[in-house]
């Protein structure tokens, strides 16, 4: 069983040519022989309690053997006499009796001996020089190349699946992947260097970062530039106090207490949306099942404030395209807020919908409108100006049943004006035009890849028409939509030349084994069921 909870875009040109490997250094080795160290104590702590239950019930059915005259065939002090010179008591022991020498896992890692070059190594007879200019040559990514972020769980493994897009070539792969401690719900691409030297970041420094939010109440952010990596860059939320060189989720999964009050200063429950700040970019903005919206300042690592704008699960949040201090948050109580994040004891416009909100969204285009997507199916277009005094005397400027069951994914293309995406979990995803007389339907289609969970525009104007698509059946396909004759026709004045004559729609897959795909009474994860029959609503039994 697989799915693709979220995806997102990299920009052209924002990742590293040629990304770095991770280097295990002095700091990183002493961070991996005490994660190992508290591993084994928690596996002897285990052991020794399992050991303490067994010896109870083997004393217990000794005594009922004699008391009904069964001869035992050897006693359990014969078989500790027989196992004492294998000293197996002592197996997990981080000491060595032999000559003292600590033996840690890792311990003696210092003690192997390491090469530079392979061509150094007396034990490698074989040498090919072209090894390394060969494996360099593969991670290279082109400026040409989009990166892809798909937030994946695989056979109950969290973690972040690399894509590169190579659009002439027709060619979608996974560049590399980052392993995650929880199922991720959430994630966001942020361009400014986290977790580095305060001194040596500017305004004018650039990185390839992102931000991921998972059922976990702790967001992490990792470097896509770095393959390999073995833990984050920095950790916002409690456990994320001090930065990379305490990071250990292990560690930190210790510290943490089981409370889940809300507070001012971190998340105590699931992280559901991310917004980045793209003009002041030390900003992001998170929202969480705690109900509680933080603003974040990524120079510091620290909640900058904390907003109690919901009632319920605040599940999607989205800054204003202009008015950079204005965060448009929707939750589970059924309510939009648009609020000035300089003001948070302001009261703030409120507009209600009639069921629970999946997705907000500002229209790129027109900053005075607004999308709002909800579980019953319908989208929402409402204009910031027209503030309501209640929720319940919001108006839109139009509403659409769009599908008939929960809007799970949205988007509203970045390039090309009143181009809309919509995702269900119906299975199919629907393409949008909306012109001065309404929305209207160009196309309906199901891309195979099961209940539709994300459905993201590319940002960048040369592929303005690719849509990445992804679901339940853990498979990403880029649907090049100008490829369909509809699309085609609606759209023609934005098309670029050559288009008009293309006989055959093209979409690009990357080959996935389909035997765990979504069957009529399969088994699927707690968070695909959630996902698949009301948002993340009904995730309350199982969220931390």
């Amino acid at each position: 069983m697989s799915m693709i909870t979220a995806s997102l875009w990299v920009p052209r040109g924002a990742a590293a040519a040629f990304p770095t490997k991770y280097d295990i250094d002095d700091d990183e080795l002493a961070r991996i022989s005490k994660l190992a160290k508290l591993q084994l104590e928690d596996a002897k702590d285990s052991l020794d309690y399992a050991k303490g239950n067994h010896h109870d019930a083997t004393e217990t059915e000794d005594s009922d053997m004699e008391e009904s005259g069964v001869n035992l065939p050897q006693s359990q002090a014969d078989v500790d006499d027989d196992l004492k010179e294998y000293n197996l008591e002592h197996y997990d022991s981080d000491t060595n009796v032999r000559d003292g020498e600590t033996m840690a896992m890792f311990g003696n890692a210092r003690s192997l001996a390491y090469h530079e070059s392979n061509a150094d190594d007396p034990h490698i007879t074989l040498q090919d020089i072209d090894e390394e200019d060969e494996e360099r040559e593969d991670l290279q990514i082109l400026a040409t190349d989009n990166m892809i972020i798909a937030a994946k769980v695989e056979d109950e493994v969290a973690h972040l699946e690399i894509y590169i897009y190579e659009d002439e070539a027709d060619n979608l792969y996974v560049h590399h992947d980052i392993m995650l401690p929880a199922i991720p719900l959430c994630v966001e691409w942020l361009d400014l260097p986290v977790g580095q030297d305060a001194n040596a970041v500017n305004s004018d420094s650039r990185a390839n970062f992102v931000a991921v939010g998972t059922f976990d109440p702790d967001i992490e952010i990792w470097d896509l530039d770095t393959i390999d990596c073995m833990y984050p860059n920095a950790i916002l939320g409690r456990s994320g106090e001090k930065t990379k060189g305490d990071a250990d989720r292990e560690l930190k999964k210790k510290r943490r207490k089981k409370s889940k009050k809300a507070n001012d200063d971190y998340h105590v429950d699931a992280i559901l949306s991310l917004a980045a700040n793209k003009q002041h970019r030390n900003l992001l903005a998170s929202s969480s099942a705690d109900k509680t919206v933080k603003l974040w300042d990524l120079n510091n690592l620290k909640c900058a404030k904390s907003y109690s704008f919901h009632t319920d699960k605040a599940c999607s949040i989205a800054w204003h395209p202009r008015e950079t201090t204005m965060l448009l948050s929707g939750s589970y109580d059924r309510t939009v807020v648009a609020a000035d994040m300089r003001a948070p004891d302001a009261k703030a416009p409120r507009w209600g919908v009639e069921s629970d909100v999946e997705t907000v969204m500002w229209d790129p285009h027109n900053p005075n409108y607004f999308y709002v997507t909800t579980e019953n199916g319908i989208i929402h277009n409402n204009d910031i100006r027209n503030v309501p005094f209640t929720p319940g005397a919001s108006k839109a400027v139009w509403t659409l049943q769009a599908h008939d069951e929960s809007i799970s994914s949205f988007d509203v293309n970045p390039v090309i004006p009143g181009f809309l995406a919509t995702g269900s979990t119906d299975k199919t995803v629907k393409l949008w035009n909306v012109q001065s007389s309404g929305p209207s339907m160009v196309v309906s289609r199901n891309v195979e890849i099961g209940k539709v969970f994300s459905t993201r525009f590319a940002p960048d104007p040369e592929v303005a028409f690719r849509l990445a698509v992804a679901g339940s059946k853990g498979t990403m396909q880029i649907w090049d939509t100008s490829t369909n004759a509809a699309v085609r026709r609606a759209f023609a004045s934005r098309m670029a030349p050559g288009k008009s004559d293309v006989k055959e729609e093209r979409i690009v897959g990357v080959e996935e084994d389909s035997s765990d795909s979504e069957e009529e009474g399969g088994v699927e994860s707690a968070a695909a069921d959630a996902t698949a029959e009301n948002g993340w609503e009904s995730m309350d039994d199982s969220l931390p």
